[in-house]
């Protein structure tokens, strides 16, 4: 078993504004001195993991985030007729077994139920917990020591083996991510620009007002990305205790979300729908590096095609890398749309090896 898995994709999309910054406008970054269309990890991720390709395929392996967890557990107690300040300290006991509890506010009732930071249950914990609360409104008691305790499964949810879990308040229950996703980048320089619209009142006659009801402006741009993912598959089956059968489903679950998922910003206004044209899989236990830098001098606006010089400026990369550090993957796969060669099916039985 190969130790690192690395994924390199080039995805190109029409106008659109995918991820957005505090101003309603798309990411950026500077890169190699221009300025750059960006996507976050956290955005990447979070539509990958949330996607329906992924949910069904890892169906009932994947966990839950939140912090209302003590909230939930509250009003379930209470729905079974247990008594109030019983039901606020049984909950606040079991979820503060998974964050610090937020203090009491005046404000809001329900401020101490809430867990502080937004953790990532596992499917197993939360039957534990579900478990847990049916028998305490059965034997009408408080949890127990132990009990509390044994609310931590093993059994870890897929996604929180692949991206990890950081409890500040609770650090022994931490997961190291076993998938690190680089910031999507755009391989050429970009200039957002704005889309003015507007919107019609359809029951104005134009008798008095022959203008428009609304009227506004959003950013755009359109751009070619390079995408990275490095996958521990090491770190990953030991997070899934040994499972190596499903640390394999979870990779091809989300190597196939990464190259057909588009992120979900603004997709009514732009259909800004994609799937990877390019993707470069390696294999191997050496140290992983990402392509990136093969973009550093961006592809000349006066190319002919992006998408071919992009391409051509990976591979070029990626080969002086081998040139003068030595091979740096094991074996490689490559899947080229434009071209035609490699297919989704060969792509995931080799990351799949």
């Amino acid at each position: 078993m190969s130790r690192f898995l690395q994924l390199h994709l080039l995805t190109s999309y029409p106008p659109a504004n995918l991820n957005r910054d505090d101003m309603g406008r798309p990411k950026t970054a500077k890169m190699g001195g221009t300025d750059r269309l960006r996507v976050s990890s956290q955005s990447l991720k979070r539509n990958w993991r949330t996607s329906e390709l992924f949910q069904s395929a890892l169906d009932g392996h994947l966990g839950t985030r939140s912090k209302i967890l003590g909230i939930k557990i509250y009003e379930k107690l209470i729905g079974a007729d247990i008594a109030e300040k019983k039901a606020r300290q049984w909950a606040q006991e079991i979820s503060g077994q998974f964050g610090k509890m937020k203090k009491a506010d005046k404000s809001d009732p329900n401020a101490d139920l809430e867990i502080e930071q937004l953790v990532h249950i596992s499917l197993s914990e939360q039957q534990a917990i579900d478990d847990l609360v049916a028998t305490l409104i059965t034997e009408e008691r408080e949890p127990t020591k132990d009990e509390l305790e044994l609310l931590r499964k093993d059994d870890m949810a897929v996604d929180i083996a692949l991206f990890g879990r950081m409890l500040a308040s609770k650090p022994a229950f931490n997961v190291d991510a076993a998938c690190q996703v680089a910031h999507a980048i755009s391989v050429h320089p970009v200039v957002i620009e704005d889309d003015y619209f507007t919107a019609v009142d359809d029951l104005n006659d134009h008798s008095e007002d022959a203008g428009a009801a609304h009227i506004g402006e959003t950013g755009f741009a359109a751009g070619l990305f390079y995408s990275y993912i490095c996958i521990n598959k090491e770190q990953l089956v030991e997070n899934l205790n040994g499972n190596e059968v499903l640390a394999n489903k979870a990779i091809a679950a989300l190597t196939e979300a990464a190259v057909k998922v588009a992120p979900e910003g603004k997709q009514n206004s732009f259909a800004s729908r994609a799937y990877a044209s390019y993707v470069l899989a390696e294999k191997g236990d050496q140290q992983p590096r990402s392509l990136s830098v093969a973009y550093l001098k961006p592809v000349s606006k006066n190319a002919e095609d992006y998408g071919d010089e992009a391409i051509k400026a990976l591979k070029k990369q990626c080969d002086n890398f081998d040139t003068v550090y030595g091979d740096c993957a094991d074996a490689r796969y490559q899947m080229n749309v434009p071209e035609g060669k490699g297919s989704l099916k060969e792509l995931l039985a080799f990351i799949s090896e």
